[in-house]
């Protein structure tokens, strides 16, 4: 089942960077300008900006599985009049709606956490994460390569095709999960988004350093080509393409990064992957203009801290309401994007103005806020603690475990025996495993014919089923 997560979130989300590479072929191909053609990546970012935050939530309101399949039956479908359109206004618009539907890859976050056993979350959450990062890098490659030796328009002509084929195999592979809020309606989504927002400190805390670091990240890649371009380098496009490769070494690395996450505290992994982000920002802003070697060096380097930031805030913040999983995860993506607008108009702007150093420095100023805003409120605090360190500063989760078991014992079971330690690290994993062990212990007694049902209308003994198998199986 996560394999096909992958594949899922891999070939969707390419859609939003298919048009990046091939923007002087678009330029001709309608007889416009590049400053008229620029505003085709923009419109394809507002459409998925749109759906994050309007459509993203309803994995906590409707059934999954017809959601994705009817979200995946859209993408393909509105992509078809890109290659077959004469008109760049009808290619915004449709470049528009495409991005509102590219949202499954972000369903499909809170499905894979649901899925995998409390001690194997954050895992999963990396590799679901790797593919979608895959997808991100490989779209521009093939974009490119495609609209180097053929037309543009071949390009989505193929973005079509496997769409449709993903979409065919998943109808008769993925499973009907039961509704998670039943009675829940789509406006009390989004005000349980707007006040999650400001009541939760840990949803907050990262909200911030999602933003900064995103920007950093967003800044670095961006500056990249000219930085590249230009003195001392002079390397052409195919050359600076060629980085791109060792980032998809960096998300390769995502199962080892996912399991030491499951090992320790999301605020410890998110720490560590700040600390180290400082160091690498550190070694651009010293030598990222003068030796290649370096860059090399930052370019993998802050490809696995921010995939291991990434993964650790999102499994914590998982842990705060398990049934709002994906409002919450919707609202972790905004501060996202609100962090790719950041970094790309201040970092390009920066960098056109006083160059490749003050540009890195600034990504370094940004990397060092988001070490501050971890440090000010500690990894043990209760859950709604603003500022300020208790509970200790243990960092493994087997000995949190161990202490809250004992803490709940000495203290009768009650919450002050608990010390109310916050439900974003440990707490809420220690709550969900008697209710994953339950459902392990009933699925052997389901045979052959208990398989989950590929239909939308199954009754709720078998959308429970369903459930179970998909949990087991993972």
């Amino acid at each position: 089942m996560l394999k096909l997560l992958i594949m899922w979130s891999f070939i969707v989300v390419a859609n939003l960077y298919y048009c990046q590479p091939i923007l002087i072929q678009l330029s001709q191909s309608f007889g416009v300008t590049y400053d008229e053609v620029s505003r085709i990546p923009t419109l394809v970012q507002a459409g998925y900006a749109v759906g994050l935050l309007f459509i993203s939530p309803l994995g906590d309101l409707v059934r999954r599985r017809p959601l994705l399949l009817l979200l995946t039956f859209l993408s393909a479908s509105l992509s078809i009049g890109l290659p077959l359109t004469r008109s760049v206004v009808a290619f915004e618009a449709l470049s528009f709606l495409v991005g509102i539907v590219t949202v499954v890859p972000q369903i499909l976050m809170p499905l894979a956490a649901d899925l995998a056993p409390p001690e194997r979350r954050a895992s999963a959450l990396s590799i679901v994460l790797s593919g979608l990062l895959f997808g991100v890098l490989i779209a521009r490659v093939l974009s490119g390569i495609i609209a180097e030796f053929a037309s543009w328009r071949v390009v989505y002509y193929m973005a079509i095709g496997v769409q449709f084929f993903v979409l065919g195999m998943l109808w008769f592979m993925i499973p009907d999960y039961p509704q998670r809020n039943k009675g829940l309606t789509y406006w009390g989504i989004l005000w349980s988004m707007a006040k999650f927002s400001v009541t939760e400190p840990l949803l907050i805390q990262a909200v911030l350093v999602n933003m900064a670091s995103m920007a950093t990240f967003t800044n670095f890649w961006v500056t990249l080509t000219f930085l590249l371009s230009g003195p001392p380098y002079f390397y052409d496009t195919l050359v600076i393409g060629l980085f791109g490769l060792v980032g998809m070494l960096g998300v390769c690395m995502a199962p080892l990064v996912g399991r030491t996450v499951d090992k320790v505290h999301p605020w410890f992994a998110t720490t560590v992957a700040s600390v180290f982000l400082i160091c690498f920002h550190a070694i651009q802003t010293g030598a990222g203009g003068i030796n290649i070697a370096a860059v090399v060096i930052v370019c993998f380097g802050i490809d696995v801290f921010r995939q291991m930031q990434q993964v650790s805030l999102t499994s914590s913040v998982f842990g705060l309401e398990v049934a709002a999983r994906a409002r919450l995860n919707a609202v972790l993506l905004i501060s996202i994007f609100i962090g790719q607008v950041m970094g790309t108009s201040v970092g390009t702007k920066v960098f056109i103005m006083y160059g490749w150093r003050p540009a890195a420095a600034t990504s370094l100023a940004w990397a060092g806020f988001c070490l501050v805003v971890m440090l000010i409120r500690g990894p043990n605090v209760r859950r709604y603690t603003w500022v300020g360190w208790e509970g200790g500063a243990e960092i493994r989760k087997s000995r949190l475990a161990e202490r809250y078991s004992h803490d709940k014992k000495e203290g009768g079971g009650g919450a002050a025996g608990s010390r109310d330690v916050e439900k974003g690290a440990v707490e809420a994993e220690i709550e969900e495993k008697p209710q994953l062990d339950a459902k392990e212990e009933l699925a052997p007694r389901y045979n052959e014919s208990d398989k989950p049902r590929r239909s939308t209308g199954s009754a709720d003994g078998d959308d429970e089923r369903s459930l179970v198998d998909g949990e087991t199986r993972l």
